[in-house]
């Protein structure tokens, strides 16, 4: 891995609040470029986000004022949060990422799924958790929706954004980083890795850590900034794209002692996508068979998978 030089590198920040920024305009085409060049150059881009904080009319740490009254709750509450999908119940106490802990509400945008996760974690219900979480999935699913199809646009591919929207769903996932122990000089919170959906979208509290990996092997830390969300590509995107596109490779490296608090909005396609026909041509063969994103989670944590150096091409490589 290589070293950290923040200073080498900048991730683009892209303003999704600019009121001239309309289907059709200037400022709409100019950001699609921008949205663009970011993923294949990073794989990420930090986007702006503003209506967060004019349609809840709070601040946004409102929703990590939520987050830390359900850790707070007893181990044997929060691990009533199961799922039969991997990565979409309870995780903690795991010995490869001691200090990691989290719980995720599939379907967020769902009013009636955000209830029945509300309901399963106090007995009393919690109504302004159940209002505020919501509000927040919907929001952030909106950047989620607006980004996507901006990259489809901008690769002249709109035909191909309606069967993908139609088969795509949301976990929302809030996540906390432990502090280390007095004696530990513990700074690495969580590995090396990229996301298995299609994208992501973290948000952090003041305490940032959050590091994402530069072509050349460094690594640029994202700090925390008010109405700052961090959209990241996974390897689902990677594989649409044809590999234009990069799988954003990301860890958290946090020093000191401090608990962490952030979210994640993890965007997945739940049916079969293919590459579009216009990714290929004689410079660039397809690489990728149709691909069926929940049947690649649940392939990613079988033996077989464990035992490839790249499971995707395991899975759908051509």
């Amino acid at each position: 891995m290589g070293s950290i030089a923040a200073d080498v590198h900048e991730i683009p920040v892209i303003d999704f609040s600019n009121k001239e920024l309309k289907p059709g305009s200037h400022m709409w085409s100019y950001t699609c470029d921008q949205i663009r060049y970011a993923l294949e150059e990073y794989g990420c881009f930090v986007a702006k986000y503003d209506e967060l904080l004019s349609n809840n009319n709070e601040d946004d740490t409102q929703i990590f004022c939520q987050s830390k009254e359900l850790f707070d709750l007893p181990t044997e509450t929060k691990m009533k949060n199961i799922s039969e999908e991997p990565f979409c119940g309870y995780l903690g106490k795991n010995p490869q990422v001691p200090l990691y802990e989290g719980l995720a509400i599939d379907r967020a945008t769902s009013l009636e799924e955000v209830r029945k996760f509300v309901d399963l974690m106090w007995i009393n219900g919690n109504r302004r958790f159940c209002d505020i979480v919501h509000s927040y999935a919907k929001q952030i699913a909106l950047l989620d929706e607006m980004a996507t199809k901006m990259v489809f646009e901008s690769y002249g591919v709109e035909k191909h954004w309606k069967p993908v929207e139609a088969v795509r769903s949301h976990v929302l996932r809030f996540l906390k980083y432990d502090e280390p122990d007095q004696d530990s000089d513990t700074t690495l919170r969580f590995v090396p890795h990229t996301d298995k959906n299609f994208t992501t979208i973290l948000h952090q509290t003041q305490v940032g850590g959050l590091q994402v990996q530069a072509k050349d092997g460094t690594w640029i830390s994202v700090h925390p900034k008010p109405s700052h969300f961090l959209l990241m590509a996974g390897d689902m995107m990677k594989v649409w794209s044809n590999d234009r596109i990069r799988a954003c490779c990301h860890q958290v490296s946090l020093s000191g002692h401090e608990e962490r608090y952030s979210m994640g909005m993890f965007t997945f396609t739940d049916g079969e996508i293919k590459v579009p026909e216009e990714f290929v041509d004689d410079e660039h063969p397809i690489l990728y068979k149709p691909f069926d994103n929940l049947k690649y989670i649940r392939f990613y944590v079988t033996d077989e998978a464990k035992k490839t150096k790249d499971p995707i091409k395991a899975f759908c490589g051509v």
